[in-house]
């Protein structure tokens, strides 16, 4: 997720499910929409505080979100690949541009044809739409927030792409991968773009840059003149990241976004406005939508979105306050279970349906090992293993889900959810490797140099490192104390947030608490493996695995990673990483490793409580926080 960018499954050898997920699971159409319909737009609500505000699908971590992917530009620009069968975050062959990889040559060549779709302008998705992403890629493999170094990340990693015919396209890579991963994090990544969009400016002719017909890695200039350009379109300047380029107001007007390949066109956009979107009359593949607009409208609180939803003007919802539900949810005793839903809202129950879904991430605190706050102390207080444990020793993940979230969430003791029900989910990190224990926290603490004041500011009284010190950094006088910046616009991530400073306080953790939006938190919040200054973030979701759907962990906790907010990285989780990539071995050693080393603080993900109208007939909620609303229709 990316953070919530999204941004959310390997080894073959841990993968006892059957080849259906290797191979895709098809899912029959749509029923066709009742003749007797009078409903023409269906109007969904965003969750608060986040809209989208990033268009060009090549996007860096600061736009790497839920919001401007899966929510946004998948209804319009098509990624390769398609995932989410109803509530499994599985390949989904049906909605796919391509069929099902093949792979060769022990592991290092796959070949792909592709399914006969096309582009608004009338031309048609072909293999050099493909090559036209990889050549921007190629010439900048950091601009993509998918990106991760070390070798095995595509771009990286391709030792030749090759057009065979329009539909068809092979790629060698320089070593064998692990082909389940390959296709769900790697091949997942990539979005074809239309020759349209091959240009300098508005006025050149479409193609006229030749950057998408230069063989593979030839045309790197031409491809930067392309991608500033583009980047430049949709508000993004990369030569110049700090620069603000106000281009949210254009993009329902600008010609370059209308050439789509997706069940949706924009129609109109703007920063604080609805996205509606309108069926695009020349979308070739499944699910075609059955209704004439469909509409993203903005809200600035949950309470607000509720009101909404009483009042009828919105029609689907993901973010209804746990407030409003009118009984609690029976929590699932093991993985294998799912949580039974409580009873709907009096205000709600005649209209909508209540419908609780899982979500394929995990929900943590953010902690900066590089922070340059107090001088480089905070960033050296996070780089201590026993700091980290005693946050997590203090949060207390059942009680916040049973009193402040009325069941509707699950804990998360690592960076493979453990609902919904999977195969990788190791029985370590089910087991909640540190479950609340405040006696812990304060006795890490002492032991390691601190004078701990319950209910008030700890103190360093062994500086330095050594056995009973503080650490490495950390000099005498140094105090448990820390910024924690958090979303604003959800009553639950308050409450959460709140719970956790209290809790916190009884080891003498001092945090002081800043709301913000998410978008504020998202642009501050950015790897700094040389020091910045943010301390903590929680955005009420850390990270959802799409478009990289196996749980592997090379986009988050990799050396240098786009999405390695919290700079974390240690030689044997690098080495657990590569293995999963390069080989059928299980992702247990290294989930395990991570739910010990704690790069992250885990909290309970929030369930997310889903509203819709009674009258729309839909398949199963994506746990991939996409709501394929051309899927959607009413009966």
């Amino acid at each position: 997720m990316p953070i919530t960018t999204r941004t959310l499954i390997r080894g073959m050898a841990a993968f006892a499910v059957s080849a259906a997920i290797t191979t895709g699971i098809t899912i029959p159409a749509s029923p066709a929409a009742s003749a007797s319909v009078t409903k023409t737009k269906i109007t969904w609500a965003e969750k608060p505080g986040q809209s989208p505000n990033y268009i060009f699908p090549f996007l860096t971590s600061a736009y790497f979100s839920v919001p401007n992917i899966p929510e946004f530009q998948y209804y319009m620009f098509r990624p390769l690949y398609w995932f989410g069968v109803g509530a499994k975050p599985v390949l989904n062959t049906r909605l796919s541009l391509a069929e099902v990889p093949v792979t060769s040559n022990g592991g290092k060549t796959v070949t792909i044809t592709l399914k006969p779709y096309k582009w608004s302008d009338g031309a048609k998705v072909t293999a050099t739409d493909v090559l036209f992403w990889m050549n921007i890629w190629h010439q900048k493999p950091t601009g993509y927030a998918g990106w991760f170094p070390g070798g095995l990340s595509m771009p990286t990693s391709v030792k030749s792409f090759t057009i065979t015919s329009p539909t068809k396209f092979t790629i060698v890579f320089g070593r064998a991968f692990n082909s389940h991963w390959l296709l769900y994090n790697e091949l997942s990544q990539i979005t074809p773009l239309p020759l349209y969009w091959t240009r300098t400016s508005l006025t050149a002719a479409p193609g006229s840059a030749h950057c998408a017909t230069a063989p593979y890695g030839t045309a790197d200039s031409a491809c930067k003149e392309v991608y500033d350009f583009l980047s430049k379109q949709s508000g993004f300047n990369p030569t110049n990241p700090k620069t603000t380029i106000d281009a949210l107001p254009t993009y329902a007007t600008n010609p370059l976004w209308q050439v789509v390949d997706g069940p949706w066109r924009l129609k109109s956009f703007g920063p604080t406005a609805p996205v509606v979107m309108v069926p695009n009359p020349s979308y070739s593949g499944p699910n075609k939508p059955t209704y004439k607009e469909f509409i993203e409208k903005p809200f600035t609180s949950a309470t607000a979105e509720f009101d909404a939803l009483v009042s009828g003007t919105i029609d689907l919802s993901y973010y209804i306050p746990r407030t409003k539900v009118a009984s609690p949810a029976t929590a699932p005793s093991r993985p294998s279970q799912t949580l039974k839903p409580g009873k709907n809202s009096s205000q709600l129950a005649a209209t909508f349906n209540l419908e609780p879904v899982y979500l394929w991430g995990f929900n943590a605190i953010l902690e900066n090992e590089r922070s340059t706050s107090d001088a480089g102390t905070v960033g050296a207080l996070f780089r201590q293993l026993y700091v980290r444990q005693a946050l997590q020793s203090l949060i207390t993940q059942k009680l916040y889900i049973d009193r402040l979230e009325k069941g509707y969430g699950v804990p998360d003791y690592g960076p493979v959810p453990v609902w919904p029900h999977n195969p990788f989910s190791s029985s370590y990190e089910a087991s909640n490797p540190y479950p609340y224990d405040p006696g812990h926290a304060k006795a890490l603490l002492r032991s390691h140099g601190w004078k701990v004041v319950p209910g008030g500011v700890s103190t360093c009284t062994k500086p330095g490192k050594g056995p009973g010190h503080c650490g490495a950094g950390i000099k005498a006088g140094a105090k448990l104390a820390f910024t924690l910046l958090y979303a604003s616009g959800t009553v639950t991530l308050k409450d959460l947030t709140v719970a956790e400073q209290s809790s916190w306080e009884r080891a003498g953790i001092r945090m002081r608490l800043i709301s913000e939006s998410f978008d504020t938190i998202v642009s501050s919040v950015v790897p700094c493996p040389h020091g910045c200054p943010w301390q903590l973030a929680s955005v009420g979701f850390a990270w959802s695995y799409t478009p990289d759907h196996y749980p592997s962990g090379e986009e988050l906790f990799a050396k240098g990673a786009g999405s390695n907010y919290p700079s974390f990285t240690t030689p044997a989780a690098n080495k657990l990483i590569e293995a999963t990539i390069t080989s059928n071995e299980s992702i247990t050693k290294y989930e395990n490793l991570i739910a010990k080393k704690l790069p992250d603080i885990f909290q309970p993900a929030l369930v997310t409580i889903a509203e819709v109208h009674k009258g729309i007939v839909h398949p199963p909620l994506s746990p991939l926080d996409d709501n394929t609303p051309a899927t959607f229709h009413w009966s």
